[in-house]
């Protein structure tokens, strides 16, 4: 190993979800196929689309986040609990893969966090006057339109 040589990358890198949770960077597989659309002889020859696969079951959510995880990834997960990401925003295998990994990250973020539980409130005086004065009004105009009728 050279000292600076970026193409090295840690055994043990871990990607930080949020403060409670870290997944480790080799329980993610990547491959890489051929994207579909246009793109001339670049779609036709290489394999720049990344497919990322990430099995759920490798980390501890709590219940609540595992259910949001289910219901924010939908058809990306399978029904062994694996996510599945396809990547072909762009022309190389890099920026795909970063794109893949990015997805995933955010997706976990949003499971992570927790809605604030609505809180059922009554509508105000004012507010419930504001509807009704509207309704007359409304009301009024529309009576309007029968009153101004003349037989000859």
């Amino acid at each position: 190993m050279v000292l600076g040589d970026s193409s090295y990358a840690p055994v043990n890198a871990m990607l930080r979800v949020s403060r409670d949770l870290t997944i480790d960077e080799n329980d993610i597989e990547i491959g890489f196929v051929r994207a579909s659309g246009p793109g001339g002889q670049n779609v036709n020859k290489l394999a720049t689309a990344a497919q990322l696969r990430f099995d759920t079951r490798k980390i501890t959510l709590p219940e609540d986040a595992a259910l949001r995880l289910n219901r924010i990834a939908g058809q990306r997960m399978t029904k062994e609990g694996v996510i599945v990401i396809h990547a072909q925003r762009f022309r190389t295998q890099e920026r795909n893969r970063a794109d893949a990994v990015d997805r995933l990250l955010e997706m976990l973020r949003e499971a992570m966090v927790r809605p604030i539980p609505r809180r059922a409130t009554k509508p105000t005086f004012g507010s419930k006057q504001r509807r009704l004065e509207g309704k007359k009004r409304r009301s009024d105009i529309k009576a309007k339109r029968n009153t101004a009728r003349f037989d000859d």
